[in-house]
């Protein structure tokens, strides 16, 4: 969902299967109840408290940036969302893996466990909800999976396979595992391949990117 312009409330949502399904049956059974905010297009470095026409326009340039249409690839978009935190909150909250980057040798195992720090007046914590987690390039892993939380979206992306040309894939869990793949077929020429992890803490809202490094065994 998105925005169309900034000079009247028109707003453009791309509907998934399931709302498309609500929509046509006509019932009242489509029913928005929960939506969110972000401010990816956002550039506040353009807020200019020095302007020479004065305080109304100090933002007069983020006022005039363009505006995201929606598309549907939710891990593309909406990337900072605005989160609600508690009152006093003096810090975001930050994401810790244990690691700044990845590397693995072929078949190498590895188990991530993520905590949030400054979140809800804790050193660090591990959130209630889990965290989600994204890989680039899943064929990179034998195995790759979210573990430790049981909801239905949890369950549901954790037994996603993925086919074809999408690679990437999201899983939810409180502890992330990876095997990398022993295929040898898909580093070609290459002594190694690269892909990136995502992570949200989904309470928080805090994100991190690390990259990931396979190295073929000779």
């Amino acid at each position: 969902m998105g925005y169309l312009n900034n000079t009247v409330v028109t707003v453009d949502a791309i509907l998934t299967t399931k709302g498309r399904e609500l929509l046509a049956r006509n019932d009242g059974s489509f029913r928005i109840t929960q939506f969110g905010l972000a401010d990816d297009e956002i550039d506040y470095t353009l807020y200019n408290p020095y302007h020479p026409s004065g305080s109304a326009y100090y933002g007069e340039a983020i006022q005039n940036m363009p505006l995201l249409e929606a598309f549907p690839q939710d891990g593309q978009m909406m990337k900072y969302k605005l989160v609600t935190l508690p009152r006093g909150t003096a810090k975001l909250p930050i994401l810790d893996l244990g690691y700044s980057s990845i590397t693995l040798k072929q078949g190498a195992s590895i188990s991530i466990t993520p905590q949030t720090l400054n979140y809800l007046g804790n050193t660090a914590l591990r959130e209630t909800s889990g965290y989600t987690a994204t890989v680039s390039d899943v064929r990179l892993f034998a195995t790759y999976e979210g573990v430790g939380i049981n909801t239905t979206q949890a369950q549901n992306l954790n037994s996603t396979t993925t086919i074809g040309t999408t690679v990437s894939k999201t899983v939810i869990g409180s502890s992330i595992n990876l095997r990398a793949t022993t295929v040898n077929t898909l580093f070609g020429s290459n002594t190694a391949l690269y892909a990136t992890l995502t992570v949200i803490g989904n309470d928080s809202g805090a994100r991190l990117n690390i990259p990931i490094t396979i190295t073929k065994v000779s």
